[in-house]
C-alpha cells in the first residue's frame, strides 16, 4: 500500500478517505438510491482538495484565512469518513444469511431507516464540501505562502558569534575534541570528526570554539553552514571564498569541485561543515574533501546519528554531544536572566529549579527562557513562564530562536513521521514510553501501513528509529543495540503538544479545564489527572467522535458509549479500573487497540470476540486468569500480550490465524505446554514468547522435556522471526534447573528465518552443529552448562549474528578461547565459576563495539593466566564493560583489593594499543556467590544429583580434583 494512504496531522484522513471512498463505490452499499451519485460528488471534491492540504501542510506559517480552510477541510474529513464508516456497519449485508418472517421485516425497517437517516447526513456534508471548494476558488490558495518563519535570520548565527566568556560547560567538549585530534596528529590520511546531538544543544558553538582554536595549525580553513535545503552551488562557491580561492566565473558544480581540490591537493587543511542534514549533501561536498595525506582535518555537526555515521564511516569515531549538568545549567541560567551566576534570590529557588528541569540541560532552551525572565524579580512572573513554557517558545518574539530550531527539524520530517512525532503529546512529561505500545499505537490510528514486503509494525519500528537518530527522541534501556522505550523532552514535547492543539490533534483534558478547548470536534483525547477521583468531563466538548482515549491517573466517569467512533482505547495507566468500566465495550465496533493494566481487572467480558476490528489486546498488568473462549472470534488480532499465568482454551489458537505476535504465553503445566504446538499452525506468527510458569518446588526433567518437545516443533517452522523461552521468575538471574537440555533434535529447516533466538530458562549442554546454518539469525542468549572449543566455533561461524549474550559455569579444559564471529557488534559473556581463563585470539570478532564481562574470582589465580583477555586485537572495540564479582565470604573490600586494581591494570594497558580508544567501565560487582568449582559440584549432587559431564578430559578431572582439594 501506498505510503501516502494514511492519516495525518495537517490534511486529516483525506487519503485513507479517498481509498475508502473509491471502495465503496464499487460495492453494492453505494446502490442505495441518491447515495452512489453523493458518494462520487465528495470523491472528487475531496481529491481535488487534496493536493492543496499538502502544499499547505509544509508551510510553516500560514495567514488566518489558509489556516482556516485547512483546519475546515481536515475537521470535513473526519467527519465523512465516520458518517462513512458507521453507514458500512448500519447497512451493511447479513453475510449470506436468508432472513424471513417478522425478524426479517423488523431488520428491513431497521435498513430503511438507517439508509434514511444516511443519505441525509451525506447531503449535509455534501453541502459543506461545496462551501469549501467555493471558498478555495475565491483565494487563489496555490498561490506562494506567507514566508518560513525559519528564513528569515539563521538562527545559528548567535553561535559563530559568541562570546567565549558567556560561555558554560563548553571547556570539556572541546578539551575532548581536540584531544582526539592530538591523538591522530601522527595520521597523514584525511580525519573526519562528526559532533552529533540535539538542536540547541551547542553543536555549532563547540564547533567554532575547536575551529578557532585549530585553524592557525592548517593552511587552509573554512566554515561553512548547510541548511535543511542547501544551495550545493552556492555552498561550493562560499567554501572557495572561505579558502581563499577566487569563484571567477565558475557556474558548474563540476567546475567548482575542480577548483577546490586543485587548491587543496598539496595543502593540510581544516574544514567544518556546519549542520548536514542528509547523506546526499555530504556526498556532493565530500567530493571537494579529498584525502591528500597532508594530515587535513573535517569537523561535521548534524541533528541524524545516522548522517553522523556515514560522515565518520572512515575514522569510525563520532562525538556525542551531551546535555549540561545541572551546575552547569544554573550558572548558564543565572548568569543570562541576571548578568552574574553568583546572584542568588531565596523567593525564586524553587520556581527556577523548576524551569531548569524543563529545560533538560538544552543549552538553547535555558538562553531562551533566560531572555524571557530577564531583570525580572517577581515570583509569579517566573510561574507564568513556567505554566505557559510551551506556548512562551511558541508565541513570544523574544523565544524566536529556539522555535525556529526545533521547526527546522519538526518540518525536515516527512509527513507521515511528522504525525508520529505530534502523537506523542498523548503521553505526559518524562514518561516511559514503550516502544511496543507507541508502534501499535500508531499502526492502528492509521499513521502506519504495510510498506515495500514489511508489515506495519516494521515499518512503524523504523519510523520509531529514524526519530531517535535526528535526536527527536530521547532512548531508553537500550539492549542489543535497539532501545525498547523512548522519553521525549520536555521542550520538544512543549513543542509539539502546541503543533497537535494547533492542528486539533490532540485534546489534552488540562487545556480544557484551563479554558482553552478548540472550537472543532475532539478526536483524541488525553486525560491526566492525578488529583481528582471523580473526572467528569466538560459537557462543552463534543465527545461523539472521539478515535482515541488515553487515560492517566483516576478514571473517567463517562460510559463507553458515549465514544462510538474509538480506535484506541488505551487504560495501562488508569487507576482505580475495574470489570464494570468494560460494560458495553463491545458496542465499539471500530476499535483497533485495547490495553489494560490496572490489578483490578480479573476478566475479560465475553462479548469482547464481538470487537472484529481488533488488532492489539494488551492485558499484561492485569489480574486475568483465563481467556474467554469468545477471543478466537477476534478474527483481525495480530498482537497478544497477556500475563505468564493466564490459561487459554484448548485448541483457541488454531482459530487466530492473523496472529504476528504473542508476548508471554505461559508454560506451567504439561497441558499448557502441549499448547506451544499449535502455534506451528499459524502462518502469520513472527514473535513468540514463551515464559516459563512452573515452581521450582515442582519443577521436573519430564516437564522439560515436554518443553523441549514442543519448541522444537516451533523452531522447525520457518515462519518464526523471533523466539524468546524466558524464565519468568528469575528475569536475568542464571536458571535455578540445572538439568542441562539438548537442542540437537530440534534441528530448523534449510528455509529458517529465525533472527532471535533466547533461551534463558534451563541450560543446554552444548551448542548443536546445526546453530551455525541459522543464516538470518542476529540475536542469540543462550546458557551453556559448560563452554566447548566447539560451541564456540559453531556459534562464530554463523554469518549474520550481531548480538550474543552467554552464561556459562565454566569453559572446558579451564579456558574459552575466542575465534571467528566476523559481524558480531555486542558480545556479553558471563561465567558463574571461578577458574577460567578467556582469550580473545588475532583477527576475532573484527566488528565488536561492545564488550560486556561479567567474572567471578576470589584470587589472581581464578583468571587461570589470563591478564589482559586478548582485548587489543577487537580492533573495532568503542566500550567495555567489566564486573568483578568476589568471595561470598566478605574477607575484603572489592573496591580496594589488589585484584581489580591488577585486573584494570592490563585491561587499559591492552586498550591502549586500538585505534578508537575505547572506554572502559571497571564495575566492581560486590559480593556475589563466587562458585568454586569443588563447591559447585557439591552444591549440584545434592540437588540434583550426579550431573553428566560434557567433554571431560584429563585436564579437566584435573583442574576439578585440584579446585575440590583448595
Amino acid at each position: 500500500m501506498s505510503a501516502l494512504v494514511v492519516v495525518d496531522a495537517s490534511t486529516g484522513v483525506v487519503n485513507t478517505l479517498l481509498c475508502k471512498l473509491s471502495k465503496l463505490l464499487e460495492d453494492e452499499y453505494s446502490r442505495l438510491k441518491g447515495v452512489r451519485r453523493q458518494i462520487r460528488f465528495l470523491r472528487d471534491e475531496l481529491s481535488s482538495m487534496k493536493a492543496v492540504l499538502e502544499t499547505l501542510a509544509d508551510a510553516e506559517q500560514l495567514d488566518p484565512l489558509r489556516r482556516d480552510w485547512r483546519d475546515k477541510v481536515r475537521e470535513l474529513s473526519y467527519d465523512i469518513e465516520d458518517c462513512i464508516d458507521d453507514f458500512m456497519g448500519r447497512v451493511g449485508d447479513d453475510h449470506g444469511e436468508l432472513r424471513t418472517g417478522l425478524k426479517g421485516f423488523f431488520r428491513k425497517l431497521k435498513k430503511l431507516k438507517a439508509r434514511h437517516e444516511i443519505a441525509g447526513e451525506i447531503q449535509q456534508l455534501k453541502i459543506r464540501a461545496i462551501e469549501a471548494g467555493e471558498r478555495r476558488k475565491r483565494y487563489d490558495f496555490l498561490e506562494p505562502t506567507s514566508r518560513s518563519s525559519t528564513s528569515a535570520i539563521d538562527p545559528r548565527l548567535p553561535a559563530l558569534y559568541e562570546d567565549v566568556d558567556r560561555l558554560v560547560g563548553i571547556d570539556g567538549p572541546k578539551e575532548h575534541v581536540i584531544g582526539w585530534f592530538c591523538k591522530e596528529k601522527e595520521h597523514e590520511d584525511l580525519k573526519v570528526l562528526p559532533i552529533v546531538g540535539a538542536g540547541g544543544l551547542g553543536k555549532t558553538t563547540l564547533a567554532n570554539q575547536v575551529y578557532c582554536q585549530l585553524k592557525g595549525q592548517f593552511q587552509c580553513t573554512a566554515f561553512v553552514s548547510l541548511s535543511r535545503n542547501p544551495n550545493i552551488h552556492n555552498i561550493l562557491r562560499q567554501m572557495l571564498t572561505e579558502l581563499g580561492i577566487s569563484c571567477g566565473t565558475l557556474d558548474d558544480e563540476r567546475q567548482l569541485i575542480d577548483r577546490i581540490r586543485d587548491h587543496l591537493k598539496d595543502k593540510r587543511y581544516l574544514v567544518v561543515i556546519d549542520d548536514v542534514w542528509d547523506v546526499e549533501a555530504w556526498k556532493t561536498i565530500r567530493l571537494a574533501l579529498f584525502n591528500n595525506r597532508c594530515g587535513s582535518r573535517i569537523i561535521t555537526t548534524t541533528r541524524n546519528v545516522a548522517v553522523a555515521s556515514y560522515c565518520s564511516y572512515d575514522s569510525s569515531y563520532v562525538y556525542q554531544m551531551e546535555s549540561l549538568n545541572f551546575a552547569d545549567s544554573r550558572r548558564l541560567f543565572f548568569r543570562r536572566t541576571f548578568g552574574s551566576e553568583e546572584v542568588y534570590y531565596s523567593h525564586l529557588e524553587e520556581v527556577s529549579n523548576e524551569i531548569l528541569a524543563k529545560c533538560g540541560g538544552l543549552p538553547l532552551a535555558i538562553i531562551t527562557l533566560s531572555s524571557l525572565l530577564a531583570d525580572k524579580h517577581a515570583k509569579d512572573e517566573w510561574i507564568r513562564v513556567l505554566t505557559a513554557i510551551g506556548s512562551a517558545l511558541a508565541n513570544d518574539p523574544n523565544a524566536g530562536n529556539m522555535a525556529k530550531i526545533l521547526s527546522l527539524s519538526y518540518f525536515d520530517l516527512p509527513h507521515p513521521i511528522r504525525t508520529c512525532l505530534l502523537y506523542l503529546s498523548v503521553f505526559p512529561e518524562d514518561h516511559r514510553i514503550d516502544k511496543q505500545r507507541l508502534v501499535s499505537r500508531w499502526v492502528a490510528e492509521g499513521f502506519i501501513h504495510e510498506k515495500q514486503g514489511r508489515s506495519a509494525y516494521e515499518v512503524g519500528e523504523g519510523y520509531f528509529n529514524d526519530l531517535i537518530n535526528r535526536s527527536l527522541l530521547q532512548p531508553v534501556d537500550v539492549e542489543y543495540g535497539q532501545p525498547k522505550a523512548c522519553r521525549v523532552h520536555d521542550i520538544v514535547l512543549d513543542f509539539i503538544t502546541c503543533k497537535a492543539a494547533e492542528e486539533n490533534f490532540v485534546t489534552s483534558f488540562d487545556s480544557v479545564e484551563q479554558g482553552h478547548a478548540s472550537e472543532y470536534r475532539v478526536r483524541r483525547f488525553r486525560v491526566e489527572n492525578r488529583n481528582i477521583k471523580k473526572v467528569t468531563i466538560s459537557t462543552g466538548l463534543i465527545l461523539s467522535h472521539v478515535r482515541s482515549i488515553t487515560v492517566f491517573g483516576h478514571c473517567i466517569q463517562e460510559s463507553l458509549l458515549t465514544f462510538p467512533t474509538l480506535r484506541v482505547l488505551d487504560l495501562g495507566e488508569c487507576w482505580e479500573l475495574e470489570n464494570h468500566h468494560l460494560a458495553n465495550i463491545e458496542k465499539l465496533c471500530h476499535l483497533k487497540y485495547l490495553r489494560l493494566g490496572q490489578s483490578r481487572i480479573t476478566e475479560l467480558p465475553k462479548k469482547i470476540g464481538e470487537l472484529q476490528y481488533l488488532e492489539t489486546l494488551d492485558i499484561k498488568g492485569t489480574r486475568i486468569q483465563e481467556m474467554p473462549s469468545t477471543i478466537a472470534r477476534l478474527q483481525r488480532l495480530a498482537h497478544l500480550h497477556v500475563g505468564h499465568m493466564v490459561r487459554f482454551p484448548e485448541g483457541i489458537f488454531a482459530q487466530m490465524q492473523n496472529l504476528e505476535e504473542v508476548e508471554n504465553f505461559g508454560v506451567f503445566s504439561n497441558e499448557q505446554g502441549k499448547s506451544l504446538r499449535e502455534f506451528s499452525q499459524l502462518s502469520k506468527l513472527r514473535t513468540l514468547k514463551v515464559a516459563n510458569g512452573w515452581s521450582r518446588d515442582t519443577t521436573k526433567r519430564s516437564h522439560l522435556e515436554v518443553v523441549e518437545s514442543y519448541l522444537g516443533t516451533l523452531l522447525s517452522s520457518c515462519n518464526l522471526y523471533h523466539l524468546y523461552f524466558l524464565d519468568s521468575y528469575n528475569g536475568a538471574s542464571p536458571p535455578a534447573y540445572h538439568y542441562p537440555v539438548s537442542l540437537e533434535p530440534w534441528c530448523p529447516t534449510t528455509t529458517c528465518i529465525l533472527r532471535k533466538l533466547h533461551i534463558t530458562y534451563c541450560y543446554i549442554n552444548k551448542v548443536p552443529n546445526w546453530m551455525s546454518l541459522l543464516e538470518n539469525l542476529r540475536e542469540l542468549n543462550l546458557y551453556i552448562f559448560s563452554m566447548r572449543s566447539e560451541d564456540v566455533t559453531i556459534l562464530g561461524a554463523i554469518p549474520s549474528l550481531l548480538f550474543l549474550e552467554l552464561r556459562t559455569f565454566f569453559g572446558t579444559d579451564g579456558r574459552i578461547l575466542v575465534a571467528g564471529f566476523k559481524s558480531l557488534k555486542y558480545f556479553n559473556l558471563e561465567i558463574f565459576c571461578c577458574g577460567t581463563s578467556l582469550e580473545f585470539v588475532a583477527g576475532s570478532m573484527p566488528n565488536v563495539e561492545l564488550l560486556k564481562l561479567e567474572l567471578r574470582l576470589h584470587k589472581m589465580e581464578c583468571l587461570n593466566g589470563a591478564s589482559g583477555f586478548g582485548i587489543q586485537h577487537l580492533s573495532a572495540l568503542t566500550k567495555a564493560e567489566i564486573s568483578i564479582y568476589g568471595d561470598t565470604d566478605g574477607l575484603y573490600d572489592l573496591s580496594e583489593d589488589i585484584i581489580v586494581k591488577c585486573v584494570s591494570g592490563h585491561l587499559e594497558t591492552a586498550m591502549k594499543k586500538l585505534p578508537n580508544h575505547p572506554t572502559l567501565s571497571f564495575i566492581p560487582g560486590g559480593l556475589s556467590p563466587c562458585l568454586h568449582f569443588g563447591k559447585f559440584i557439591e552444591s549440584y549432587n545434592r540437588r540434583y544429583g550426579e550431573p553428566t559431564w560434557f567433554g571431560s578430559s584429563e585436564i579437566e578431572e584435573e583442574h576439578r580434583e585440584q579446585v575440590q582439594a583448595e
